[in-house]
C-alpha cells in the first residue's frame, strides 16, 4: 500500500494539492509538483485529495477533476457519449437540475457495485454482453437508484400500440443479428 493511501486512511483527511498561478500543482505531503496525470492516478488508486487555489484558498477540486475528464476525452478515451453530454447540458437551469447530481452519483455507485458481474459476463462471452442482459442490468440499476430517492414514482414506460409491433419486429431482427455475430465471433475465438 502506498504511503499516500496509509496517510489518507489513518488520518481520514484528504491530501492538499495547491494550484499556483503558473498552473502548476503542488503536492503538499510529498513536497513536489504533480501533473494532472498524477492526480488521475491518485483517483484510480483511491487517494483522496483537495485542490486549492494557492492565492485565494478556494477549493477548485471539481474544476481540476473536470479538466482530467476533459483531457481524457480529448485523448481518445471517449466514455461520455455526445447525446449524454447534450442531455446534461439541457438539464442546466431545468427544474430537475438539483436532482441530477445525486441521481448520477447513485447510478455510478450501483454501476460500481455491479462491476464484478459485468466483468464476469464479459469473461464468459468475450465478444460482448447480450443486449437483453445489458438492458436488464441497466434497468435494474435505474430501478435501484429510483428506489433510493423515493420521491419519484416508478412508472413503466410503454409505447403506443401502433409502434409496438414494428418495434418488436425490429428488436427480434436485431436479436437474430446479434446471435449470428456472437456465433461468428465465438467461432473465430475458438479457432
Amino acid at each position: 500500500m502506498s504511503d499516500e493511501k496509509k496517510e489518507t486512511k489513518e488520518e481520514s483527511i484528504a491530501i492538499l494539492i495547491k494550484k499556483y498561478a503558473n498552473r502548476r500543482l503542488y503536492h503538499t505531503v510529498r513536497s513536489c509538483y504533480v501533473t494532472l496525470e498524477d492526480l488521475s492516478q491518485m483517483v484510480k488508486d483511491g487517494v483522496d485529495f483537495i485542490v486549492q487555489d494557492a492565492k485565494s484558498g478556494e477549493d477548485i477540486t471539481r474544476s481540476v477533476l473536470n479538466q482530467i475528464i476533459f483531457d481524457a476525452e480529448n485523448n481518445g478515451n471517449m466514455m461520455l457519449p455526445t447525446p449524454f453530454l447534450r442531455e446534461i447540458i439541457k438539464l442546466y437551469g431545468d427544474s430537475m437540475e438539483s436532482f441530477v447530481p445525486s441521481y448520477l452519483e447513485n447510478a455510478m455507485k450501483n454501476f460500481m457495485s455491479h462491476q464484478d458481474q459485468i466483468r464476469e459476463s464479459f469473461a464468459k462471452n468475450p465478444a460482448m454482453l447480450g443486449f437483453e442482459q445489458l438492458s436488464k442490468m441497466n434497468s435494474d440499476w435505474i430501478n435501484q437508484s429510483m428506489k433510493m430517492f423515493g420521491a419519484i414514482a416508478q412508472v413503466p414506460i410503454s409505447e403506443p400500440a401502433e409502434k409496438s409491433s414494428s418495434t418488436d419486429t425490429e428488436l427480434q431482427e436485431l436479436k437474430t443479428q446479434l446471435r449470428e455475430m456472437q456465433d461468428k465471433l465465438s467461432k473465430l475465438v475458438n479457432d
